[in-house]
Formats: C-alpha cells, sequence, structure tokens
C-alpha cells in the first residue's frame, strides 16, 4: 500500500513538474526565482528586508521549495466552461510572467530607498540568467557609505512656538549630532513637532509647515541639517503667526435623529470626554475620547466634528453620538461530543448594554445540556444533564473609592460581578456549583499590556448524591487508590484572590496569572477556632475550604520568515501548592497534559504525571493530574494558498505532582529525573484560516514515552505503531 502512495506522489510532483510552463506564452519568461543581495555586505543593509520593494516577485512556493499553487493551476484545461478547470485556477496561481519594465522600476525603487537610509550614493544593478522558458533575476545593491548629521541647527519664525517648545535645548531635540541622515530620521523629528503642537492648540498646524535644508560637507560623509519652522501664509504672500485655539462649548448631539435623546447620562457623557471647555485644542484629547466612547457597549458611533468662531481663536466642539439598541435576546444550538458520548446543549442569553444609562452590560444566560452516556455498567440512569443560570454585570470604569481622576483618565477600565449556579446530574453523582465574582481588568492605550485582578472569587461545590456503585467502587474501598478521588466527591468552599498580566506586541506575548486561597479564611479559622471535621480540616459553614497557591506564566515568540512563513517558539510554565487545609489540590486547579494545546502526541487528559502508567481508563480523568506543568513547543507555520495553511511541530512537556500520592506512583517531580520524564511529540497539522476564526486539525505522534522504560515503547518514533501513538486534535484558534 504505501508502495503505491509512493509512486503515486511521485508521479503527481513529476507532473507539476513538467507542466510550470504550461501557460507561458511564447517568448516569454516564467519569473522562477527573485533575489536580492548586497555587495559588499554592509551593516544596516538587509537584502530580505528589501525585497518588499520589488514589484515582481516568482509564484509562491510551499515551504519555500515546492511551487504547488502553480502546478495546481497548470493542472487545468483550457476549456474554461468546465467546473473543474475553473475550479483548479481559483484555487491555484497563475505564472509570473517575468516583465523587464517591473525589474527597471524595481532597481529605481531599490536605488530610492538605500538613500532614504542614508545612503546616498547607492546603486542597483539587476542580473538576468534564463534558461529554457524560465528566468531568474537578481538585483545587486551597492549601498556604499551611509552618512551622518554633522550639525543640527532649528530656525523657528514664530516666538510663541519657539518658547513653547523651547528646541534650543540639546535635550528637547529628536536629531542630534551622529545620526543618520535618513528620511526616517527627518521624517520622525517632523511627525514629533507636529504633534506636540497639534496637543498644545495649534488645531490647523501640519507637518508641511517644517522642512530642511541639507548641505553636505566636502570630501566627507557628513551632512549640516537646518530645521527650519515656518510661518502661515495668506493668499498675497504675507506671513502671519500660527493661530493657538482654545475650546468654547463641548455639544453633545444624538447621531439618530435631530433633537433625538442621547440615551446616556450626562456624568457619563462628561467622564468619557476628554476635551475640556476653556482649555486648549489637544489632539490626544481628541483621540482619547474617540477611544472612550468607542468602548462603550452602549454607543455605535462617534463622530467629533469642530466649528471655529468668526475673528476669534474659539472652537466649537460636536460630538455626535449614536446608541445601540439598549436589549438583545438570542438563541444558540450546540452538538456535543465527549469522549463519544454524544448530545446537545442550547443556550438563551438576554443582554441589556445600557442597563443604568451608563453603558453597563448586563447579561443572563440560561444554558441546558444533554448527553447519552454510554459503556457504564451498574447504574440506573445513563443520561447526563446540565442546567445552568449564570449573570454578569460589567461596568465600563473602576468602581473604586478613592480612585484618583487622573488614573481613571489613564486606563480603560471595567468593573465586573458574575453570578453562576450550575446543576449537573450524572449516572454516577449529581453537582452543583455556586460562583460569584468581583474583577477590574484596565489596560492603557498607549502600551501593549493589560491586567486583571480578582478581588472576590467564591466557589461553593455540592455533592447531594453520590451512587451506591459509585461510593463502592471508588470512594468507601480504603484499599484501593483513591485518595485523590475522594477528596474531589466531597463538598468544598473555594474563597481565592488573583492577579494576572499580559502583554503583546505583534512579536512576543507574555501571560502570567497568580492566586491564592483559603488564606483570609485560614487566619479567622485559627483566631476563631473554626470546626475541624474528620479529617483534621477546618470548615467554614460546615463545609472544608481550599487553601492553595498557584501561578502561571506563558511566553511566545514569533519570527517571520517572509509573508508566508513563520517559526513560532513557546513555553509555559504552571506550578501550585496545596497546604494549610488542604494536602491535594481541587481538581478545577490541577493540571493536565496531551490535547490541542499541550504535547499533541497525546489525546487531552492522557499524559503524566510523570511517568505513571494509565490503569483504570474510567478515573484516570482524575488520577491524570498533578500540581506543575511544563510545555514546550516549537511550530513551522506556512501559508499554502486560499483560505489553507500548513504547520510542522514539535511539543514536549508533562506534568507532576509536588507530593508523593500512592494513587500516582511515578508522578512526583524529582530534579533527578525530570528530563528523563519530558514527553515529546511531532506532526503535521492543517488551518482554515477564515479571518474571524481558525479552523486547525493537528496529527500528532508520540516520540518519546516516559512512562514506558523499554526502547520500543520509550522512543516510539523509532519502532512507531499508528493505533498506538497517533493523536488527531480538532480545535478552533491556535494553539499559542
Amino acid at each position: 500500500m504505501w508502495r503505491r502512495y509512493s509512486l503515486f506522489i511521485l508521479m503527481v510532483l513529476l507532473l507539476c513538474a513538467c507542466s510550470e510552463t504550461k501557460y507561458v506564452p511564447e517568448g516569454d519568461y516564467l519569473l522562477d526565482k527573485v533575489s536580492v543581495k548586497s555587495t559588499p555586505k554592509t551593516k544596516g543593509v538587509d537584502p530580505s528586508s528589501m525585497k518588499a520593494y520589488v514589484r515582481q516577485v516568482g509564484n509562491s512556493r510551499w515551504f519555500s521549495t515546492a511551487k504547488i499553487p502553480l502546478a495546481t493551476y497548470s493542472l487545468s484545461g483550457r476549456d474554461t466552461t468546465k467546473w473543474m478547470n475553473r475550479l483548479l485556477r481559483s484555487i491555484g496561481e497563475a505564472p509570473v510572467i517575468y516583465d523587464s519594465l517591473s525589474t527597471r522600476k524595481s532597481m529605481a525603487d531599490l536605488q530610492m530607498q538605500l538613500v532614504n537610509m542614508s545612503y546616498l550614493r547607492a546603486s542597483v544593478d539587476a542580473m538576468t540568467k534564463a534558461r529554457k522558458k524560465k528566468i531568474d533575476v537578481t538585483y545587486l545593491l551597492h549601498p556604499g557609505k551611509p552618512y551622518h548629521i554633522r550639525n543640527v541647527e532649528y530656525v523657528i519664525h514664530d516666538s510663541l512656538i519657539a518658547s513653547l517648545l523651547q528646541l534650543n535645548i540639546p535635550k528637547n531635540r529628536g536629531l542630534r549630532k551622529g545620526m543618520r541622515f535618513s528620511v526616517e530620521n527627518l521624517d520622525g523629528e517632523r511627525k514629533r513637532i507636529t504633534k506636540m503642537l497639534n496637543d498644545l492648540g495649534y488645531y490647523r498646524f501640519n507637518k508641511e509647515f517644517i522642512t530642511f535644508q541639507a548641505d553636505s560637507v566636502a570630501n566627507t560623509q557628513d551632512i549640516d541639517v537646518v530645521l527650519v519652522l515656518r510661518n502661515q501664509r495668506d493668499g498675497g504672500g504675507n506671513e502671519f503667526a500660527h493661530q493657538r485655539y482654545r475650546v468654547r462649548d463641548v455639544i453633545y448631539q444624538s447621531g439618530d435623529k435631530e433633537d433625538s435623546v442621547i440615551h446616556l447620562r450626562q456624568g457619563v457623557l462628561r467622564r468619557n470626554t476628554y476635551v475640556r471647555e476653556n482649555k486648549y485644542y489637544s489632539a490626544e484629547d481628541l483621540q482619547n475620547t474617540y477611544n472612550h466612547f468607542g468602548r462603550l457597549g452602549a454607543v455605535r458611533y462617534t463622530n467629533i466634528s469642530w466649528r471655529e468662531q468668526p475673528d476669534s481663536n474659539l472652537l466649537d466642539c460636536q460630538i455626535q453620538i449614536s446608541t445601540n439598541k439598549p436589549s438583545t435576546i438570542s438563541f444558540q444550538p450546540e452538538g456535543t461530543n465527549t469522549a463519544g458520548d454524544l448530545g446537545a446543549a442550547a443556550s438563551l442569553t438576554y443582554q441589556n448594554r445600557n442597563l443604568f444609562r451608563g453603558s453597563e452590560n448586563l447579561t443572563i444566560e440560561l444554558r441546558g445540556a444533554y448527553e447519552a452516556i454510554k459503556g457504564l455498567e451498574g447504574y440506573s440512569n445513563h443520561n447526563f444533564l446540565e442546567y445552568s443560570l449564570g449573570t454578569k454585570l460589567t461596568f465600563p470604569r473602576f468602581i473604586v473609592p478613592f480612585l484618583s481622576s487622573d488614573i481613571r483618565k489613564r486606563v480603560n477600565a471595567t468593573s465586573e460581578v458574575s453570578l453562576l449556579y450550575d446543576l449537573q446530574n450524572r449516572p454516577e453523582f449529581h453537582r452543583r456549583v455556586f460562583s460569584v465574582g468581583w474583577r477590574y481588568k484596565w489596560y492603557n492605550q498607549k502600551h501593549h499590556d493589560s491586567y486583571r485582578v480578582d478581588l472576590l472569587d467564591l466557589n461553593y461545590i455540592s455533592m447531594p448524591w453520590i451512587s451506591e456503585t459509585f461510593k463502592r467502587e471508588y470512594l468507601d474501598d480504603t484499599s484501593s487508590r483513591n485518595a485523590i478521588l475522594r477528596y474531589n466527591y466531597e463538598n468544598l468552599f473555594i474563597m481565592k484572590f488573583g492577579v494576572g498580566y499580559t502583554y503583546n506586541n505583534g512579536v512576543i506575548a507574555i501571560k502570567a496569572n497568580a492566586e491564592t486561597a483559603g488564606n483570609l479564611l485560614g487566619l479567622a479559622a485559627k483566631t476563631f477556632s473554626f470546626h475541624q471535621n474528620n479529617e483534621g480540616q477546618f470548615t467554614f459553614l460546615d463545609v472544608a475550604y481550599a487553601q492553595y497557591v498557584k501561578a502561571d506564566f506563558d511566553v511566545t515568540r514569533n519570527v517571520v520568515i517572509d509573508y508566508n512563513n513563520q517559526l513560532v517558539f513557546h513555553a509555559g510554565l504552571g506550578i501550585a501548592y496545596p497546604y494549610g487545609n488542604s494536602t491535594i489540590l481541587p481538581f478545577e486547579k490541577r493540571y493536565f497534559s496531551g490535547g490541542a494545546n499541550s504535547v499533541r502526541g497525546w489525546s487531552v487528559r492522557s499524559l503524566g504525571p510523570g511517568k505513571y502508567i494509565s490503569r483504570d481508563g474510567r478515573i484516570d480523568f482524575i488520577n491524570q493530574t498533578g500540581d506543575m506543568k511544563l510545555d514546550l513547543n516549537v511550530e513551522y507555520r506556512a501559508h499554502l494558498f486560499w483560505k489553507l495553511g500548513l504547520a510542522m511541530f514539535v511539543d514536549a512537556g508533562n506534568i507532576w505532582t509536588l507530593r508523593s500520592y500512592d494513587e500516582q506512583p511515578g508522578g512526583q517531580f524529582k530534579l533527578s529525573e525530570f528530563l528523563n520524564q519530558l514527553a515529546v511529540g511531532y506532526g503535521l497539522g492543517f488551518r482554515l484560516n477564515f479571518d474571524y476564526f481558525i479552523l486547525r486539525f493537528d496529527m500528532g505522534m508520540k516520540a518519546i514515552n516516559p512512562a514506558y522504560e523499554e526502547d520500543d515503547e520509550h522512543y516510539p518514533i523509532i519502532h512507531p505503531r499508528l493505533s498506538r501513538d497517533f493523536a488527531f486534535h480538532f480545535a478552533v484558534g491556535l494553539p499559542f
């Protein structure tokens, strides 16, 4: 069978190789390869980035080698009335026909870019190499030596602007001696000065009023620069000073209908308006006003216009606001599949985006789910039912006393309170969860980071009924390995405090979270002598409370190779430790490994802890959890064609326990055994990128399995077995 597939693949590749020039007209050439080189190699000139200024590049290649999209197009016939030919052409890529005019224009663009980068005497050559009906083009860059600024002089015709900017002080200048004489540096200084003046009341000032005079120094690569900030001129050529404007009135208008009412409180309008009466005009205040109104759920759009008052330096600010419909109701059905057990769920959601006329967002969701459970013996009911009622109220600001107005203005914040009641009826047990939360989220729009504080998070977990069969087989038999199992089927109270931090600049992404539970209750228990149960645990309202500390850290680094290829590195570490009133972490706080976002050679919750080997598939969803987790991933991502992308990945990681548990032999973390217990997987994946969401299909294989010591099973990469080592994952979104 494998020989047949190999022969078929070889034939397809040969066919693709032979048909690349099928649609290249006689006398023309297929543009095969385009490269950019620097001669000699010059620090500061990256040929790969300069390729962006080449107007014509060859057909796209998978993994920078095979031109599969072009081959797909070439497989089509010439009769475009046939649907198969149209399909092949639509998902393929037409051949790129070499154009000599585009080459000459590319040479000019490359030279201009080198000049802009301070290489004023740069030149560019193009070399072509033709063979049969294909041609290669190589652009040779000759940058020469870069030019630097020797002296800088600022000439400002407006005395008031000169006093405001104070550019006579060197530290206030953006151009300095020794800087490269580049368009980026010069234009950056124009933009910097323009922004400063726009924020100081100069409503009509733009960067065209700033010009440069440059004088090169003979026999050197030095240039003297003079920055000139000109006054305004009237139609007759007469100069006059730039006008500095103040805000007279701020006027709110409804964007729906003339004279209609804005359904927001006056205090909310003022709080989100950074433009103020009697202040100088500021572009930054204008943008902040747009940003803050834009984040209000009750606001559909905002339009801000300015009206100059005749014969004065006064402006009226008109803020036009259109609001959304306050209330919506939505219904969402879904199908479920839990380990082969099929079911259905549906949710009914009510949302009010303007509850107290301050853009407060109230969401109430009622959800129901049903699942038919197979393979359970000894239970009278084989169905799973779940009902939940949750509500969440979000305020678009900090709800905190004694917080300064300056902090409220500098950050975009939300305050959120939530309630949830969840009822679960399984054949083995009934479970009830009641949760209350109060949290804050905020970010500064000028930075790449955001923050979260879970000020209060209460969870009461109740087990009102457990079947006799489940009790007899797992909970009441003290000789069985079920201490962790018993703990997670008892009533439990969790009172936690948590903080979170995220950073993302498009290249590096960092996530850090920390939480602790039970400390206030632990202090109260010792102070007021709370009751202790038979296990020696202190109880609150006759329920033992959990006590632990937990921290997680994730970092992702994205390396862009080119437009169609990138390399992504990821590392994640999590650790949690039960103490005081707990010797075992609650199930919801424990770590698991394997699955679509972890080590993809294993299915979800099937790896670890340590070298633990699964013994009872019915309860290993509990036993295959731990107190510590490590994930190391590297993934190569390539865009193929249309919406389709491909990924190749290598994953490593595992979970461990910090304490030794009899029911998890080999699961405790030991530094001496750490490396030997790292699981490694590899695989291939496909992505369908529909812009708003990504469908992901990953196929993983085990490479190193720490659960076994024999070579055949410890190194499945050498002795692969598809039925044992393969795992398929379907997910929405990228893994990291």
